[in-house]
């Protein structure tokens, strides 16, 4: 029997500037896609963004990822 598809979310909580970001944001797309030149439709339908957080989202969403970042930074 076949699994029938339905969409998927997976989310990924990055500490990082916006070039950062969509620097491994592109990346992934590569992961998805690896021949983003390819006659339509992919195999698998997917689609990417990139959304900021305000820290109130953020401490909300992703805590321990804000800790890490604040115990992994540099003294000023």
């Amino acid at each position: 029997m076949t699994e029938a598809r339905s969409v998927q979310e997976l989310r990924l909580g990055l500490y990082a500037t916006p070039a950062q970001a969509e620097e491994i944001k592109r990346k992934v797309e590569h992961l998805l896609c690896p021949d983003p030149e390819h006659a339509p439709p992919c195999p698998v339908p997917w689609s990417a963004m990139l959304l900021g957080l305000s820290t109130q989202e953020a401490e909300e969403a992703y805590p321990e990822l804000l800790e890490q970042a604040r115990v992994e930074s540099p003294l000023d």
